[in-house]
């Protein structure tokens, strides 16, 4: 039980900190990171073929351990034919015996109208993001160092020197994106790619060393090329890296996507997250639905230290279709 809590709150303090010699990432992450584009790109807000979209995802990790991370996310979004799109999200994370919490709330809105090449296919859209981040935990929920003795134990009635007069923080945030995509049908290879840049307001982190420091921008570069193999079957690689403050973060994969009829297709795959995970992915579009599963098999240091501590992902998206399909865009919106 020592053990756990140890490792509770070792990842506690990984993400309260946030100062530059940290080796985690202050913000979550996801493996289906394309599932919840309010978090990877605001330029991604409405790029999909219908008239609105619903994506909801739930991710759990450090499951061995006595409080482990969960962060649920939900977003909705909003087409419009007036090369504008607009969308909403929410995102908590809780993590830790200590009770912390990391919530978001952010409105989107994208631009949509640079088009270029045969039919316009070729496109480049933009996104702004603009809300609130908010984190906050339970000092009583906390036990400190002093507290142990080395004879009888751990005793939460021994009072601790270590004095807390912070334990929330709401602060104005904002991010940028651009996306370029290639929605040309019938190619046999298609093209997306996009970065971004959160926090641009660079708040102070009053859970930093000295509650003086800047929160830490993250840059967001991700992509892939779609291959159409058949009619039925498409193979998908991509990538993903991030850079926030000194932590980085790359992952490489790529799915398979087969046709099964005219309304359903089946997706698997995997990626690789260097240095932390593998993972798997399966999922299966039917209809207007989506829906995906991955499991991140750990493999670092601090995996092995909690006993193989992995994680898993639930995502499950609802596109509202337009009257008229568009397919040349069918491409847009890439699944990992």
């Amino acid at each position: 039980m020592r053990k756990s809590l140890q490792i509770s709150l070792l990842l506690l303090l990984s993400v309260l900190l946030g100062i530059n010699k940290a080796n985690a990432q202050v913000d979550p992450h996801f493996t289906q990171y394309y599932v919840y584009p309010a978090w990877l790109n605001p330029a991604l807000t409405g790029a999909f073929d219908g008239q609105y979209r619903v994506s909801g995802i739930y991710r759990t990790q450090w499951g061995n351990i006595s409080s482990p991370y969960s962060t649920p996310g939900f977003s909705f979004e909003y087409t419009t034919d007036k090369n504008i799109n607009w969308g909403v999200s929410v995102l908590n994370q809780k993590a830790g015996n200590g009770g912390y919490n990391y919530t978001t709330a952010y409105g989107n809105i994208s631009y949509t109208g640079l088009r270029f090449g045969k039919d316009e296919t070729k496109r480049v859209t933009f996104g702004f993001q603009a809300g609130m981040i908010q984190r906050r935990f339970d000092r009583n929920k906390l036990s400190f160092g002093d507290q142990w003795n080395p004879i009888t134990g751990y005793n939460p009635n021994n009072q601790t020197a270590d004095i807390i007069t912070n334990n929330r923080a709401t602060d104005l945030d904002a991010s940028f994106g651009v996306m370029y995509f290639d929605a040309q049908a019938g190619k046999k290879s298609n093209l997306f790619a996009g970065a971004s840049l959160s926090h641009l307001t660079e708040f102070d982190d009053d859970f930093s060393g000295t509650g003086t420091q800047s929160f830490p921008m993250r840059f967001n570069l991700h992509g892939g090329v779609r291959f159409t193999i058949s009619n039925v079957f498409s193979v998908t690689p991509n990538f993903l890296y991030v850079k926030q403050g000194s932590a980085q973060e790359t992952m490489l994969g790529a799915y398979g996507q087969y046709k099964v009829n005219n309304t359903t297709d089946l997706m698997i795959g995997a990626n690789y997250r260097t240095e932390d995970a593998i993972s798997p992915f399966v999922g299966f579009t039917h209809k207007n639905m989506m829906m995906g599963f991955s499991y991140d098999i750990n493999t670092s240091s601090l995996g092995r230290i909690a006993n193989g501590a992995n994680s898993f992902e639930i995502s499950l998206t609802y596109i509202g279709k337009k009257k008229t399909k568009t397919p040349e865009i069918e491409f847009v919106c890439p699944r990992l």
